[in-house]
């Protein structure tokens, strides 16, 4: 599989398993302490190719997300499930840990960013479905980010990538129904 667009990563070991998955050009962060330059070649790449930016499912990898974003506007996302992050020995949360299968799903389900997507799910919906408060409110999250491709979130930060996505009420309605099949079958 060839991805034209340049993916962002955080490090050297997120290029290696991108390389294992797709064939792939990549720019490395280093890290959250994102220098000028990085986010000026990020800028140029997003100009002439596009960005697609794949970080690791943790605070850090949200948090450089949110960075690049707020620099380059318009870019687009992909999300790795925490399960399918996590390292064999469950210590560690990372793209380099992630099968190429798993890469190149997160791939196939890419999102673009929006700035005029109308608010077409409110907090109220949030809650009335049980993804705010309650014991099985951070499972039905996790559940729901990866029935969507839009990663685990908490409370707010699920509103917000659901207007940044455009996410309907009606794909939101049809995923909680599947999160809630789930949730039965399992009980």
């Amino acid at each position: 599989m060839k991805v034209k667009e340049i993916i962002v990563v955080e490090g050297r070991d997120d290029t290696t398993a991108i390389q294992r998955a797709v064939d792939a050009d990549t720019i490395e962060t280093n890290g959250s302490a994102i220098g000028e330059a990085v986010l000026e070649r990020i800028a140029l790449a997003k100009e002439r190719r596009g960005v697609i930016i794949l970080t690791d499912p943790d605070y850090p990898g949200e948090r450089i997300r949110k960075i690049v974003s707020r620099h380059i506007p318009g870019c687009k996302h992909a999300f790795l499930p925490m399960e399918e992050a996590l390292s064999k020995r469950g210590d560690d949360l990372g793209v380099e840990n992630a099968s190429p299968e798993a890469i190149r799903q997160a791939l196939q389900t890419v999102h673009e960013e929006s700035e005029q997507a109308p608010a077409l799910i409110i907090w109220e919906d949030l809650h009335a479905a049980g993804l705010i408060a309650g014991e099985n409110a951070k499972k039905r999250r996790e559940r729901l980010g990866k029935e969507l491709s839009i990663g685990y979130a908490n409370g707010k930060q699920l509103l917000k990538r659901l207007h940044m996505f455009q996410i309907t009420k009606e794909e939101f309605r049809t995923a909680l129904m599947t999160v809630f099949k789930e949730e039965h079958k399992n009980d």
